[in-house]
C-alpha cells in the first residue's frame, strides 16, 4: 500500500501545483520596461558592438556622424571583448543617467568584461522625429586606440564632442 505522507517542499502550500514567486512576474514586467528605456537600449546595443558580437552597422541609424565614426574605429579592436576564450560575454551591470536639457540624456554604464568592471559613458539627444541618437561615446579602455585612458577631458580624437 502506498504511503499517504506528503513530500511538498518547503514552503509550498498547494499541492496540486508547483509553487512559484509571486513577485517574478512582477520584476520581469519591470526589466522588460527598464530595457525599452532609451539609455539601457543604447547601453546594451554599444556593448554588443564594442564586444564584436555584432557589427558597427546596428548602429548605423541610430547614432549622429561623429559617434558612429568613434564606434567604427573601436568596433574592429573590440575593446570589450572577453580576454579568455569560454569567458562570459560582457553584460550591463548598471545604467545611470542625467537629462542636462530637454531632448538630452547623458549616460554611463558599469560593464562586466571577464574579471574586470568596465565604464562605458554616452550622451543621446532626441531628434525631431522623436527618435533618440547617440551622439557621443567615450570608454574607458586604456590601451585602445580611440579612448580617454591617461588623457584629460575634452575634445580630441578619442572623444566625441556633443553637438
Amino acid at each position: 500500500m502506498p504511503s499517504t505522507s506528503r513530500t511538498a517542499p518547503p514552503g509550498r502550500r498547494d499541492s496540486r501545483r508547483p509553487a512559484r514567486p509571486a513577485h517574478s512576474a512582477v520584476l520581469a514586467a519591470r526589466q522588460r520596461e527598464r530595457d525599452r528605456q532609451p539609455h539601457y537600449w543604447f547601453a546594451h546595443r554599444l556593448v554588443l558592438v564594442l564586444s564584436g558580437l555584432r557589427p558597427v552597422h546596428l548602429l548605423l541609424g541610430h547614432t549622429r556622424g561623429q559617434a558612429y565614426e568613434q564606434l567604427a574605429r573601436l568596433a574592429p579592436h573590440a575593446p570589450l571583448r572577453p580576454a579568455a576564450a569560454g569567458a562570459p560575454a560582457p553584460a550591463v551591470r548598471q545604467v545611470g543617467w542625467c537629462r542636462p536639457g530637454p531632448g538630452a540624456v547623458e549616460a554611463f554604464a558599469r560593464i562586466t568584461a571577464g574579471d574586470r568592471l568596465r565604464a562605458l559613458a554616452f550622451r543621446l539627444e532626441q531628434g525631431r522625429d522623436g527618435r533618440w541618437l547617440c551622439c557621443a561615446v567615450e570608454l574607458d579602455a586604456p590601451g585602445t586606440p580611440g579612448t580617454a585612458a591617461g588623457r584629460t577631458p575634452g575634445p580630441g580624437p578619442g572623444r566625441v564632442p556633443a553637438r
